[in-house]
């Protein structure tokens, strides 16, 4: 696929950091979690047997990559597990564009391969055949 074969609509940086931020095992999971809905912070990192700790670190990567968003502000007291995320349809839409354009191209190229090796087995057959 040439750079003119990109799909135009795609930003590419943004698609760069989707696929950077679910390189990492932990946070597909959480992605995988956040397919039934919103939930805590907390609720992830115990589906997940994390600390709070880390899981706040793969938040915020999912996070800065607009992967999920916070719908719920932390607690009064300042609970960080009381925050709720949920996913974000554009950029895994992006991702599943991007995907498609690249099955599409592999597609072709398959097709044109073995329109290729039929007209090979024609030419060898016809050769064979005087």
């Amino acid at each position: 696929m040439t750079r003119r074969d990109a799909p135009s609509a795609v930003d590419s940086q943004a698609l760069d950091r989707t696929l950077q931020a679910l390189a990492e095992p932990t946070r597909r999971a959480v992605v995988g979690l956040l397919r039934d809905g919103p939930q805590r912070a907390g609720e992830i990192a115990d589906a997940l047997a994390m600390s709070r700790q880390a899981m706040s670190r793969h938040l915020r990567v999912l996070r800065q990559a607009g992967v999920i968003r916070e719908v719920g502000a932390a607690s009064p007291d300042g609970d960080a597990r009381a925050r709720t995320y949920q996913l974000q349809a554009q950029p895994l839409a992006d991702l599943q564009s991007w995907l498609t354009d690249v099955q599409a191209f592999w597609g072709a190229q398959m097709q044109a391969f073995r329109k290729q090796a039929e007209r090979v087995a024609r030419q060898r057959a016809a050769r064979g055949a005087r």
